[in-house]
């Protein structure tokens, strides 16, 4: 479903030249979801914007669904690769009522039956009827993020972005969030490529994790190796120990025995 074959990003040039990625290439098979995990300023966010088309000047191949994508993506591209962003109150209009925000990408793609689509939406992420007239600073922090990944969803994409959708939100209200995206995953489908600094949140939801560091995937492995401790680079190891061990439960274990 998601084919990249050596995206690279750099911003400036010269001196202040910063090459954001380098040379990525990975596959994500349809249904199936991959994690890019690093330290602040390693990539990982630039390889998704890159994917969403949101770096019009991004290099190398980006595939989805069989179709090479340029930087300029038609209107049916846009619709089958959804984004969800890290702050839910940041990437929703502060004037807009949730009616209004899942109401806005049905009108954009001319798409029908939009009463129905909006109530389906906001079901499908567990918020009710009470909820579509109210504004984002009426909302918790949990029930923003709800909101946006309903957003995504009403478009019926194919691919889900997850820009480390839980880290602005407290611990018990992420785990809400998680169950939610796996299920989601589940039931429709959805092929997901997430990026996080979390090893244990994103260990809940991808099958394969990539370790990224200055722009390049150093490692490409599983989550119950990470949880284990058998990976083989020396800063995938070294960002196991700033992580203090987990597996995927969430539970600590220590990766030094």
């Amino acid at each position: 479903m998601i084919e990249l074959e050596g995206v690279s990003v750099t911003y400036g040039a010269g001196p202040t030249l910063v090459r954001a990625a380098r040379e990525v290439s990975f596959r994500i098979p349809a249904g199936d979801a991959l994690g890019l995990v690093g330290e602040s300023g390693s990539g990982k966010s630039t390889v998704l914007r890159a994917v969403a088309g949101l770096i019009p000047h991004a290099e190398g191949r980006v595939v989805i669904n069989g179709r090479e994508l340029s930087n300029r993506r038609p209107r049916e591209s846009r619709k089958i690769i959804q984004m969800v962003f890290q702050d839910p109150y940041g990437s929703l209009h502060p004037n807009h009522t949730v009616d209004q925000t899942l109401s806005a990408p049905i009108a954009i793609h001319r798409l029908g039956n939009a009463e129905s689509r909006i109530m389906a939406a906001l079901t499908e992420v567990g918020l009710g009827r009470e909820h579509r007239y109210r504004y984002p600073h009426q909302l918790s922090g949990g029930q923003r993020q709800r909101v946006a990944i309903a957003r995504a969803l009403i478009l019926e994409p194919k691919v889900l972005l997850l820009d480390e959708p839980t880290s602005a939100l407290d611990v018990s209200v992420q785990a809400e969030i998680l169950n939610l995206l796996t299920r989601l995953r589940r039931d429709h489908g959805l092929t997901m490529l997430m990026v996080s600094h979390d090893l244990a949140v994103i260990a809940h939801i991808c099958d394969r994790i990539g370790v990224m560091h200055s722009g390049r995937i150093l490692e490409m492995t599983t989550a119950a190796a990470l949880a284990e401790g058998r990976v083989t680079d020396p800063y995938s190891q070294q960002l196991l120990r700033a992580n203090q061990g987990f597996d995927a439960s969430g539970v600590v274990i220590d990766v030094a025995a």
